[in-house]
């Protein structure tokens, strides 16, 4: 498992929504990023070529990178699969997530209710607690991302589910923008157990949310420190409890296709640390170098 800690940065995947392993990677490197987070799609340009997982792997760890999350299984459970014509992406079974986790060395694998707005937790929680024993045998930890318009919305609900499965592995990602367009309530993040938070995703919102939230989250989301969200306060609370995950940092918005994937790394580890340096003076954020 990667040693990845609070001052380390993550490069996620969807800042290029559309890119394949290589353009991530390159991204990273340019923006002087620690880890990667992939998805089992993001592979696909490689085995195009004859190239299999480990090549992979060679091409993250060459770079000096290592691979944090396994992004986003939303098939772990019948409860929240889409009804039929729902889903307008393409779903992968949790043998996938698996392998690439394993034969990549990540971190974690991430899930979340990406379908319905409602949730059973008694039965998502036994769900979730087989996919948190299958993963602790590779090693991983399980991530729960709770989106605001979802059976999970808010940063309490993912904490009560996830302590339902009994399981040490079965913890909680944090995202700025689900928090901020969900409860908002920097109070409620105080109660929850540093611990618990293994991940997070960071970003920024205009203080008026789009009408359609989940278009929003895919297409416009804002560089950190362009918006109306409290991200200072935000990154001192959670050291305030004590969480220890790596810095993740996700800016879905629709112009990151058309510019060049070390732009976009520049870019974006370039206002995340700035966000860093006025939260916490003095500390070192990931490599700390523009290699673009």
């Amino acid at each position: 498992m990667p040693a990845l800690g609070p001052d380390s940065l993550v490069f996620n995947t969807t800042n290029i929504v559309s890119a394949g392993l290589r353009e991530i990677v390159r991204a990273a490197v340019a923006g002087g990023y620690d880890a990667i987070t992939v998805w089992p799609q993001d592979l696909r340009g490689l085995q195009a070529e004859g190239r299999d997982l480990a090549d992979a792997r060679r091409l993250i760890e060459d770079a000096g990178l290592v691979v944090a999350d396994v992004d986003c299984l939303l098939t772990w459970s019948e409860l929240v699969r889409p009804k039929p014509g729902e889903a307008m992406i393409e779903l992968l079974e949790e043998d996938a997530y698996f392998e690439v986790a394993e034969a990549l060395g990540a971190r974690s694998i991430n899930l979340t209710q990406g379908f319905g707005t409602e949730l059973d937790y008694d039965r998502a929680a036994e769900d979730l607690a087989r996919v948190c024993d299958r993963a602790r045998e590779h090693g991983l930890l399980v991530t729960y991302e709770f989106l605001p318009w979802s059976g999970v919305p808010d940063v309490a609900a993912a904490l009560d589910l996830v302590t339902r499965t009994g399981r040490a592995n079965a913890t909680i990602l944090f995202d700025s923008w689900h928090w901020f367009r969900g409860a908002a309530d920097l109070e409620m993040l105080r109660a929850i157990p540093g611990e618990r938070i293994a991940s997070t995703q960071w970003n920024d919102a205009p203080r008026e949310a789009w009408a359609s939230l989940p278009e929003e989250a895919m297409r416009g989301r804002l560089l950190p420190g362009e918006g109306a969200i409290p991200l200072v306060e935000l990154v001192r609370v959670l050291d305030e409890i004590g969480c220890r995950a790596p810095v993740g940092v996700e800016v879905i918005q629709a112009r990151h296709e058309t510019m060049e994937p070390e732009r976009v790394g520049r870019d974006t580890a370039a206002a995340m640390r700035g966000v860093l340096a006025e939260a916490r003076p003095g500390r070192a954020n990931g490599k700390g170098v523009d290699r673009g």
